[in-house]
Protein backbone atom coordinates (compact mmCIF):
# COMPACT_ATOMS: atom_id res chain seq x y z
CA UNK A 1 0.00 0.00 0.00
CA UNK A 2 2.59 2.56 0.61
CA UNK A 3 4.39 2.06 -3.00
CA UNK A 4 1.06 2.71 -4.44
CA UNK A 5 0.19 5.99 -2.01
CA UNK A 6 4.20 6.77 -3.28
CA UNK A 7 3.03 6.76 -6.77
CA UNK A 8 -0.30 8.10 -6.95
CA UNK A 9 0.45 11.20 -5.01
CA UNK A 10 3.56 11.48 -7.21
CA UNK A 11 1.75 11.57 -10.53
CA UNK A 12 -0.44 14.06 -8.48
CA UNK A 13 2.07 16.45 -7.84
CA UNK A 14 3.46 15.85 -11.45
CA UNK A 15 0.61 17.22 -12.63
CA UNK A 16 0.53 20.26 -10.19
CA UNK A 17 3.65 21.36 -10.82
CA UNK A 18 4.21 20.28 -14.20
CA UNK A 19 7.97 18.16 -13.41
CA UNK A 20 8.27 14.40 -13.59
CA UNK A 21 8.93 11.75 -10.85
CA UNK A 22 12.31 11.31 -11.15
CA UNK A 23 12.90 15.10 -10.40
CA UNK A 24 10.70 14.68 -7.53
CA UNK A 25 12.49 12.02 -6.36
CA UNK A 26 16.10 13.76 -7.04
CA UNK A 27 17.97 16.30 -4.49
CA UNK A 28 17.91 19.38 -6.98
CA UNK A 29 16.13 22.32 -7.02
CA UNK A 30 13.43 21.68 -10.35
CA UNK A 31 12.41 25.14 -12.09
CA UNK A 32 9.49 23.91 -13.79
CA UNK A 33 6.72 26.22 -15.53
CA UNK A 34 2.75 26.03 -15.83
CA UNK A 35 2.08 27.06 -18.90
CA UNK A 36 -1.87 27.22 -18.23
CA UNK A 37 -1.62 30.31 -15.89
CA UNK A 38 -3.25 33.19 -17.52
CA UNK A 39 -1.42 35.68 -15.23
CA UNK A 40 2.05 36.18 -13.14
CA UNK A 41 1.97 32.96 -10.84
CA UNK A 42 4.21 31.23 -8.54
CA UNK A 43 4.11 28.28 -6.42
CA UNK A 44 6.76 25.80 -4.49
CA UNK A 45 6.84 22.38 -3.62
CA UNK A 46 9.19 20.20 -1.19
CA UNK A 47 8.86 16.49 -1.70
CA UNK A 48 11.83 14.16 0.00
CA UNK A 49 15.23 15.84 -1.19
CA UNK A 50 13.96 17.88 -3.65
CA UNK A 51 12.16 21.53 -4.10
CA UNK A 52 10.43 22.32 -7.14
CA UNK A 53 9.79 26.07 -8.15
CA UNK A 54 6.46 26.20 -10.15
CA UNK A 55 5.72 29.51 -12.28
CA UNK A 56 4.62 30.84 -14.97
CA UNK A 57 6.00 31.44 -17.99
CA UNK A 58 7.00 34.84 -17.34
CA UNK A 59 8.40 34.79 -14.25
CA UNK A 60 10.13 31.42 -14.86
CA UNK A 61 13.61 33.31 -15.73
CA UNK A 62 13.89 35.61 -13.07
CA UNK A 63 12.71 33.77 -10.61
CA UNK A 64 15.11 31.55 -11.55
CA UNK A 65 17.93 33.92 -11.30
CA UNK A 66 16.41 35.02 -8.12
CA UNK A 67 16.56 31.45 -6.60
CA UNK A 68 19.66 30.14 -8.14
CA UNK A 69 22.37 30.24 -5.30
CA UNK A 70 19.28 29.48 -2.30
CA UNK A 71 19.10 26.72 0.27
CA UNK A 72 15.41 25.31 0.86
CA UNK A 73 14.53 27.60 3.73
CA UNK A 74 15.63 30.21 1.45
CA UNK A 75 13.44 29.52 -1.26
CA UNK A 76 10.40 28.97 1.18
CA UNK A 77 10.75 32.46 2.60
CA UNK A 78 11.38 33.92 -1.31
CA UNK A 79 8.76 37.06 -0.63
CA UNK A 80 6.59 36.65 -3.20
CA UNK A 81 4.73 33.41 -1.75
CA UNK A 82 3.12 32.91 1.43
CA UNK A 83 1.30 30.22 3.70
CA UNK A 84 2.65 26.83 3.56
CA UNK A 85 0.48 23.84 3.72
CA UNK A 86 1.90 20.31 4.99
CA UNK A 87 0.09 17.32 3.53
CA UNK A 88 -0.04 14.22 5.19
CA UNK A 89 -1.20 10.42 3.88
CA UNK A 90 -1.99 7.43 5.54
CA UNK A 91 0.56 5.00 7.38
CA UNK A 92 -1.70 3.03 9.00
CA UNK A 93 -3.60 -0.58 8.46
CA UNK A 94 -7.19 1.15 9.35
CA UNK A 95 -8.55 -2.60 9.80
CA UNK A 96 -10.01 -1.67 13.21
CA UNK A 97 -12.24 1.53 14.10
CA UNK A 98 -11.14 3.58 17.33
CA UNK A 99 -13.33 5.77 19.68
CA UNK A 100 -15.86 2.81 19.37
CA UNK A 101 -17.48 4.34 22.65
CA UNK A 102 -18.60 7.50 20.86
CA UNK A 103 -22.27 7.50 21.26
CA UNK A 104 -23.36 9.37 18.11
CA UNK A 105 -25.44 8.01 14.68
CA UNK A 106 -22.38 8.05 11.73
CA UNK A 107 -23.15 7.72 8.11
CA UNK A 108 -21.10 7.58 4.74
CA UNK A 109 -22.64 9.03 2.02
CA UNK A 110 -20.90 9.19 -1.46
CA UNK A 111 -21.78 10.91 -4.72
CA UNK A 112 -25.31 12.39 -5.28
CA UNK A 113 -26.25 10.67 -2.24
CA UNK A 114 -24.31 13.60 -0.39
CA UNK A 115 -27.02 16.05 -2.68
CA UNK A 116 -29.71 15.21 0.32
CA UNK A 117 -27.52 17.25 2.51
CA UNK A 118 -27.65 20.63 0.33
CA UNK A 119 -28.34 23.77 2.58
CA UNK A 120 -25.70 22.45 5.54
CA UNK A 121 -23.46 25.21 6.22
CA UNK A 122 -21.09 25.30 9.51
CA UNK A 123 -18.88 22.90 7.44
CA UNK A 124 -17.25 24.15 4.69
CA UNK A 125 -13.83 22.83 5.01
CA UNK A 126 -15.55 18.86 4.68
CA UNK A 127 -18.57 19.97 2.47
CA UNK A 128 -19.72 23.21 0.66
CA UNK A 129 -22.28 23.75 -1.53
CA UNK A 130 -22.61 26.33 -4.41
CA UNK A 131 -25.73 28.34 -5.21
CA UNK A 132 -27.19 25.96 -7.40
CA UNK A 133 -26.94 22.88 -4.95
CA UNK A 134 -23.90 21.31 -6.30
CA UNK A 135 -21.01 20.65 -4.14
CA UNK A 136 -17.57 19.17 -5.46
CA UNK A 137 -17.03 16.83 -2.56
CA UNK A 138 -17.45 13.04 -3.04
CA UNK A 139 -17.69 11.30 -0.06
CA UNK A 140 -18.58 12.24 3.65
CA UNK A 141 -18.65 10.67 6.89
CA UNK A 142 -20.96 12.53 9.17
CA UNK A 143 -21.74 12.35 12.86
CA UNK A 144 -25.37 12.86 14.20
CA UNK A 145 -26.26 13.99 17.72
CA UNK A 146 -29.96 13.59 18.33
CA UNK A 147 -30.77 13.76 14.38
CA UNK A 148 -28.77 16.80 14.53
CA UNK A 149 -25.36 17.07 12.59
CA UNK A 150 -22.64 17.73 14.35
CA UNK A 151 -19.88 16.98 12.39
CA UNK A 152 -18.52 15.99 8.73
CA UNK A 153 -15.40 14.17 7.02
CA UNK A 154 -15.35 15.07 3.48
CA UNK A 155 -13.42 13.77 0.56
CA UNK A 156 -13.01 15.76 -2.87
CA UNK A 157 -10.79 15.07 -5.85
CA UNK A 158 -10.91 13.67 -9.26
CA UNK A 159 -12.20 10.40 -10.06
CA UNK A 160 -9.44 9.60 -12.23
CA UNK A 161 -7.21 10.39 -10.24
CA UNK A 162 -8.21 8.01 -7.49
CA UNK A 163 -6.68 10.61 -5.07
CA UNK A 164 -8.86 12.47 -3.04
CA UNK A 165 -8.45 15.36 0.21
CA UNK A 166 -9.97 14.98 3.47
CA UNK A 167 -11.46 17.65 5.29
CA UNK A 168 -12.80 18.19 8.50
CA UNK A 169 -15.57 20.18 10.49
CA UNK A 170 -16.99 19.78 14.17
CA UNK A 171 -19.20 21.38 15.97
CA UNK A 172 -17.28 23.47 18.45
CA UNK A 173 -18.99 21.92 21.57
CA UNK A 174 -18.22 18.54 20.40
CA UNK A 175 -14.66 18.74 19.44
CA UNK A 176 -13.36 18.10 23.64
CA UNK A 177 -14.29 14.05 22.30
CA UNK A 178 -11.85 13.74 19.62
CA UNK A 179 -15.39 13.59 17.44
CA UNK A 180 -12.45 14.79 14.28
CA UNK A 181 -10.44 11.82 14.80
CA UNK A 182 -13.34 9.46 14.55
CA UNK A 183 -14.34 10.89 11.55
CA UNK A 184 -11.20 11.09 9.70
CA UNK A 185 -9.40 7.44 10.90
CA UNK A 186 -13.43 6.48 9.66
CA UNK A 187 -13.78 7.76 6.02
CA UNK A 188 -10.11 6.97 5.51
CA UNK A 189 -10.78 3.25 6.06
CA UNK A 190 -13.38 3.48 3.58
CA UNK A 191 -11.86 5.44 1.09
CA UNK A 192 -8.98 2.96 1.07
CA UNK A 193 -11.21 -0.16 0.68
CA UNK A 194 -12.39 1.21 -2.37
CA UNK A 195 -8.62 1.88 -3.63
CA UNK A 196 -9.06 5.49 -3.59
CA UNK A 197 -5.52 7.33 -1.88
CA UNK A 198 -6.76 9.74 0.72
CA UNK A 199 -4.73 12.72 2.06
CA UNK A 200 -4.99 15.37 4.78
CA UNK A 201 -3.85 19.03 4.77
CA UNK A 202 -2.77 21.01 7.57
CA UNK A 203 -1.21 24.68 7.90
CA UNK A 204 1.76 25.18 9.18
CA UNK A 205 0.22 27.12 11.92
CA UNK A 206 -2.71 24.83 12.55
CA UNK A 207 -1.15 22.71 15.66
CA UNK A 208 -4.88 21.72 16.26
CA UNK A 209 -5.20 19.97 12.43
CA UNK A 210 -1.81 18.76 12.51
CA UNK A 211 -2.42 16.85 15.53
CA UNK A 212 -5.52 15.50 14.31
CA UNK A 213 -3.41 13.95 11.64
CA UNK A 214 -1.30 12.40 13.89
CA UNK A 215 -3.58 10.89 15.80
CA UNK A 216 -5.38 9.59 12.42
CA UNK A 217 -2.43 7.57 11.66
CA UNK A 218 -0.93 10.12 8.64
CA UNK A 219 2.48 10.93 8.20
CA UNK A 220 3.47 14.75 6.43
CA UNK A 221 4.65 13.76 3.03
CA UNK A 222 5.33 17.08 1.42
CA UNK A 223 4.85 20.82 1.89
CA UNK A 224 3.93 23.28 -0.30
CA UNK A 225 3.30 27.22 -0.12
CA UNK A 226 -0.07 28.91 -1.54
CA UNK A 227 -0.55 29.29 -5.23
CA UNK A 228 0.17 32.99 -5.23
CA UNK A 229 -1.41 35.33 -7.91
CA UNK A 230 0.44 38.20 -8.84
CA UNK A 231 -2.59 40.28 -10.10
CA UNK A 232 -2.27 43.08 -7.20
CA UNK A 233 -4.35 40.90 -4.71
CA UNK A 234 -1.11 39.44 -2.40
CA UNK A 235 -1.88 39.30 1.07
CA UNK A 236 1.00 41.48 1.42
CA UNK A 237 0.53 43.76 -1.58
CA UNK A 238 0.39 47.17 0.97
CA UNK A 239 3.34 46.57 2.59
CA UNK A 240 5.27 45.36 -0.25
CA UNK A 241 4.53 47.86 -2.86
CA UNK A 242 5.44 47.45 -5.98
CA UNK A 243 7.82 44.46 -5.75
CA UNK A 244 5.44 42.13 -7.25
CA UNK A 245 5.28 44.39 -10.42
CA UNK A 246 9.08 44.25 -11.01
CA UNK A 247 8.74 40.64 -11.87
CA UNK A 248 5.88 41.19 -14.45
CA UNK A 249 7.58 43.58 -16.37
Amino acid sequence: MKAIIKRKIEELLSKEFYCSSEELNGKSTVYSVNFNAKQPYIKILTYRNCVVVCTSEDLHYKVRELLQSKNRDEIFEFPLVYGQTIHYVPNDNYTENVLLSLNYECEYLFDRDILSLAGLTGFENSLAFDENGSTSTKAVYIARDNNKIIGVAGAAGSSTDGVWEIGIDVMEEYRNARLRTYLVRGLTRELLARNIIPFYSASVTNIGSQMVASRCGYIPFWVDTFGTILDGSLVYNNIIGDLSSKFTK
